[in-house]
């Protein structure tokens, strides 16, 4: 280890807040290590001299000094000397350790060196890691957000777009290009038309927490294409700036914020808080290991040299830890206050709520967001599921909380590639799920609706394959799930016959056009509107290449203008954006209830017709019994909606006058042509409807 470059004058300083803080004068360093013996500040020059700085004040397990001559863009680290009685003890003062608190990170991890075999990031090495690993950095915190205002979106209108910051822009021809691929880029004038002009309402980002590109993918050649192995939680991931990591992404991504702001778009952030990309018994160390692995870690009680894994990717966090629930609650608090993001989505949630072993709904981690003052009133979505034991708990999250709806997905596919007796929970999901989230007081969006997200096959390939493709990833295609429910019309993978090609068309506005049509909350997968294809891997996330890229010379221009009529759609018609769960009774004073399901003769179906049923028509009332906001009725058009998957074309008897008199056809999804649809049909006429397709009606009044 390199010795001080240059005395430095360090006064006591305080022990909040934690990490880097800069007041314009000097920067107070804070940082928790309950096991530590003594914790040295390390500051570098640009020249890589290290300067060594004992923390002189240890409070509340808090180690803490104010540096006067130290200020923004400065890069550092620490180092930890501690005891070693037994397994599980890791503090190593020849590893150099990242500030969990850091603004900032500079520099990927460096996997190629090694001494005589030896790994020095291992935990066992006695070689000095600083050579090898990422810097944090100083940061200046002041951003003129000039007037920058929330969009404040209400669940019931909001349309989810899941995004990569990379993989979007990386191939924009109206981007400039030394801005793809970045924050910057992502909020361009041709992105912000194009987001505008699909109607969405806010951005979904794939993770932008620092984190680091995995030993194995490195020495294959590939990248951590999607994120999810943070090692900063407050820090915006430094190669999406433009201009470098002395902080820039800091001011860039609070640019990016502000300007999708003005759009009217919010910025939702996909956080990875269940593990970290320390890794399990012979990962990295990088920071929370060498710090205190004990507190920040769920060790195996028998062998505490062994970590517990809810996450398949080596450890998890410790949830149980007074320190580590600061921790998350802190950045949850600064993205929202300092970055001024709408809201979260959490991976693995359920990994969060495991005080010991079993999923726990009133775990700390839920009571402490429920009484938030700040982050209970932004949007909270959970990945409702991890790959521990009693894992799967969709429906089960407490009342603050949406959740991507698995069931929505599988469900919605299974009807579409022609599963028998799947049509019955088809009604369940199109009209929200009640029956998973009204017993516990929720609404509507507390179902994220999706058909695809970044994890499986793109919409394009849901519907060409049925066997994953994914040799590139360089696990012999054991990787990605064999659980696709996907159907390939005919031939698998690509094909020139026209017939396969139709159906193909067909199928992805089937499938676009119910999730529309669906209560709650739709989430579109970036480029899913542009026909984006993965060739069939339905695990891209070591492919930081045109695999996985948005390819915007291959738009789809039909299948783009439907998803924006989609969307147009969904925002002049309340019914199919309820802010409520449907009754099926009627609102004060109409004349039908709010909810009747028809059967393709004409008639309203009874319970004991749905077990045979093949389609069904869903007909919304546009009274809704609800107020908007100055405590008006909410009052629009009357739908209908015909869902037929079956491969023959029926004559569907529309309902007779008193049910809604003459119907306009809004979406036809057997026309491929998005301008085909305007024709008027009587009530009590038959509508030819094409073998697996969806037809929208819309009457102008409500009845």
């Amino acid at each position: 280890m390199s010795g001080p470059a240059s005395p430095q004058r360090v006064w006591p300083g305080r022990p909040y807040p934690l990490g880097a803080s800069w007041d314009g004068a000097g920067t107070n360093f804070s940082v928790f290590s309950e096991q530590a013996a003594q914790v040295d500040l390390c500051l570098f020059d640009d020249d890589g001299t290290e300067t060594t700085v004992p923390l002189p004040e240890c409070v509340g397990y808090v180690w803490h000094g104010y540096l006067p001559d130290v200020g923004p863009g400065t890069r550092y680290g620490y180092r930890v000397r501690g005891p070693h009685r037994e397994p599980g003890d890791l503090h190593d003062p020849c590893k150099l350790l990242l500030d969990p608190y850091a603004r900032a990170v500079e520099g990927p991890v460096d996997w190629g060196t090694t001494f005589g075999g030896e790994d020095v990031l291992d935990a066992a090495s006695r070689v000095d890691s600083a050579p090898y690993v990422p810097r944090s950095v100083v940061v200046n915190p002041w951003f003129d957000w000039a007037g920058d205002r929330r969009p404040g979106t209400p669940w019931n209108e909001t349309v989810l777009y899941e995004v990569h910051v990379k993989g979007f822009t990386a191939r924009h021809p109206g981007v400039p290009e030394e801005l793809r691929g970045t924050y910057l880029g992502l909020c361009a004038p041709a992105v912000l038309a194009h987001l505008q002009e699909l109607g969405v309402t806010a951005v979904e980002l794939m993770p932008v927490h620092q984190f680091v590109h995995d030993r194995r993918l490195v020495a294959a050649g590939l990248r951590n294409y999607w994120g999810y192995n943070s090692i900063g939680f407050f820090a915006p991931h430094d190669e999406y700036a433009q201009g470098g990591g002395r902080g820039q992404q800091v001011q860039e991504f609070k640019v990016m914020v502000q300007t999708l702001h003005a759009a009217g778009i919010e910025v939702i952030l996909d956080v990875v808080y269940n593990h970290t990309a320390e890794a399990g018994a012979g990962g990295p160390v990088l920071s929370f290991k060498g710090l205190d692995n004990r507190a920040y870690y769920r060790l195996d009680p028998h062998d505490p040299s062994q970590y517990v894994d809810y996450t398949g990717t080596g450890n998890t966090l410790n949830m149980r830890h007074p320190h580590v629930l600061q921790l998350i609650m802190d950045s949850l608090r600064y993205w929202v206050e300092e970055m001024h993001v709408d809201g979260f989505r959490f991976d693995l949630a359920a990994t969060l709520a495991r005080e010991l072993h079993d999923v726990d709904r009133l775990s700390a981690f839920f009571d402490l967001i429920q009484q938030d003052p700040v982050v209970s009133q932004v949007k909270l979505i959970a990945e409702p599921w991890d790959v521990g034991e009693g894992g799967y708990q969709v429906g089960n999250f407490p009342p603050l909380w949406s959740e991507w709806n698995g069931r929505y997905r599988d469900c919605v596919r299974d009807v579409w590639r022609g599963v028998p007796g799947t049509l019955g929970e088809m009604g369940a999901r199109l009209t929200g799920s009640s029956d998973l989230y009204e017993d516990d007081g929720r609404r509507p969006h507390a179902s994220i609706n999706f058909v695809t997200a970044h994890d499986g096959f793109t919409l394009a390939d849901l519907v060409a394959y049925e066997h994953k493709v994914n040799w590139a990833n360089g696990e012999d295609n054991r990787d990605g799930t064999d659980d696709n429910r996907s159907w390939n019309c005919g031939a698998e993978g690509p094909t020139d016959d026209p017939a396969v090609l139709a159906l193909r068309a067909r199928q992805r506005r089937n499938l676009l056009t119910t999730l529309f049509v669906s209560q709650g909350v739709p989430m579109l997968l970036a480029g899913d509107e542009l026909g984006r294809t993965q060739q069939g891997n339905n695990n891209g996330y070591a492919q930081d290449n045109e695999l996985s890229w948005v390819d915007w010379s291959a738009a789809d221009a039909d299948l783009l203008a439907l998803c924006r009529q989609l969307v147009q759609l969904r925002r002049e018609v309340p019914a199919l954006r309820r802010r409520r769960f449907l009754t099926g009774r009627p609102a004060p004073g109409a004349a039908h209830p709010d909810i009747v399901w028809f059967a393709p003769d004409g008639r309203p179906m009874r319970d004991e017709d749905w077990a045979g049923a093949a389609s069904v028509g869903m007909w919304l009332n546009g009274a809704l019994a609800e107020t908007d906001a100055r405590g008006n009725p909410v009052v629009g058009p009357t739908v209908m909606v015909l869902v037929h998957p079956p491969e023959g074309t029926v004559d569907w008897v529309l309902p007779p006058d008193e049910w809604g008199g003459s119907w306009t056809v809004r979406v036809d999804t057997s026309d491929a042509a998005p301008d085909g649809p305007g024709r008027t049909v009587a009530g009590g006429a038959p509508l030819r409807v094409e073998g697996r397709s969806v037809v929208v009606l819309e009457r102008s009044t409500a009845v």
